[in-house]
C-alpha cells in the first residue's frame, strides 16, 4: 500500500504541460498520472486566436433621418433666455406650490398659520388643526365655553359647547352655538352658526338706538334705551358683547331676569328686532317724519 502511494507521488511530481509556442493551429495537451492501479489519460484541445478589439464588435452605421418640421412651429424658449427672476417672484411662486414658508413672511398675503392642504396632513388621533380664518368683515367673540356632558348607554360623553357673537360692527350681529370634543373646533362651529343669523340693527347718526326696546327670551328679560352721544356702551355680561359687535357706541343696557349668558344675549337680539327706523314708520303709516312728534 505504501508503494502504491509512493508510486503516485513521484507520478503527480513529474507533471508537466508540453505545448508549443504560440500558433493559430489547434494545439493538443495530454495529461497521464496512474490511478493505483490503472493509467488514465486525459487529453483536451486549446485553439489560441489574436485578440482584437474589432474582431469582436460589429458596428454598423445606419443612416439617420430626422421627422421633418412642421409648418408654423414655434420652437420653446429656454430656461437660460430672457431676464433673471427676481427674489420675489421666486418665493411667490414657491409659496403658492409648497405654502407659507418658515420664516413667517408671506408674500402673496395669506395667513401665516394657515394650513395648507397641499403640504400639512394631520397625524394622530386628535390632532389640532389650524385653519385659516374666514375674511369677510366680521368680527366673533367668545361669550362663554362651558363643559357639557351626553349620558349614553356606555356612560358619558363629555364635549364642549360654545357662544360666539359675530358682528360686523357696522350694524349686522348674530348669535351661535357649537358643540364639538375640542374647544376650538365648538368655537369655529359657533362662528358658522352665527354667520347664518344675522340681524339688522337700526342705527342713528349718533350710532345709538332710534327709540327704547324690550326683549324676552325664556326667563332672561333686557331693556335697551337710547343715550346721547359720548355716554358709551352702559352694560355687562352677554348684552354688552352683543351691543359692541353690533356697532352700538351709545346705549344703555340692564339684564332684568335670568343670568343666562345665552338667554341674554338672545333677548337682547329679541329687542334689536323690534326697533324701527323713523322713516320705516313714516312710510308705514303714510306720513311725513315730521309728524311723528305731533
Amino acid at each position: 500500500m505504501a508503494s502504491a502511494h509512493s508510486s503516485a507521488l513521484n507520478s503527480l511530481s513529474s507533471l508537466s504541460f508540453r505545448s508549443s509556442r504560440f500558433s493559430l493551429l489547434p494545439t493538443t495537451n495530454k495529461l497521464t498520472f496512474p490511478l493505483l492501479t490503472k493509467t488514465t489519460t486525459l487529453s483536451f484541445t486549446t485553439k489560441a486566436t489574436p485578440f482584437d478589439d474589432n474582431s469582436f464588435v460589429s458596428e454598423e452605421i445606419l443612416p439617420v433621418n430626422p421627422p421633418e418640421v412642421p409648418e408654423g412651429f414655434i420652437a420653446p424658449p429656454s430656461i437660460f433666455e430672457g431676464p433673471d427672476e427676481e427674489k420675489d417672484e421666486i418665493t411667490a411662486a414657491y409659496e403658492d406650490i409648497y405654502g407659507t414658508a418658515y420664516s413667517g413672511v408671506s408674500v402673496l398675503g395669506n395667513d401665516v398659520y394657515a394650513m395648507d392642504s397641499k403640504t400639512r396632513k394631520a397625524s394622530g388621533l386628535r390632532t389640532r388643526r389650524k385653519t385659516e380664518k374666514l375674511r369677510d368683515g366680521f368680527q366673533e367673540r367668545v361669550v362663554q365655553v362651558n363643559r357639557v356632558s351626553k349620558v349614553v348607554k356606555g356612560g358619558k360623553r363629555m364635549s364642549f359647547r360654545a357662544i360666539v357673537v359675530v358682528g360686523d360692527r357696522k350694524g349686522q350681529v348674530g348669535i351661535g352655538v357649537g358643540k364639538a370634543k375640542e374647544v376650538v373646533s365648538a368655537i369655529q362651529k359657533a362662528a358658522i352658526n352665527g354667520r347664518r343669523n344675522l340681524i339688522k340693527v337700526p342705527l342713528t347718526k349718533n350710532f345709538t338706538f332710534p327709540h327704547r326696546s324690550d326683549g324676552e327670551y325664556g326667563a332672561a328679560k333686557v331693556m335697551l334705551r337710547p343715550a346721547f352721544s359720548g355716554s358709551g356702551v352702559i352694560a355687562g355680561g352677554s348684552v354688552r358683547i352683543v351691543l359692541e359687535m353690533a356697532g352700538v357706541e351709545n346705549a344703555l343696557g340692564k339684564q332684568l331676569g335670568s343670568d343666562n349668558p345665552l338667554n341674554n344675549a338672545r333677548a337682547t337680539v329679541a329687542a334689536m328686532q323690534k326697533m324701527k327706523q323713523y322713516t320705516q314708520v313714516s312710510e308705514e303709516r303714510g306720513i311725513p317724519i315730521e309728524e311723528l312728534w305731533k
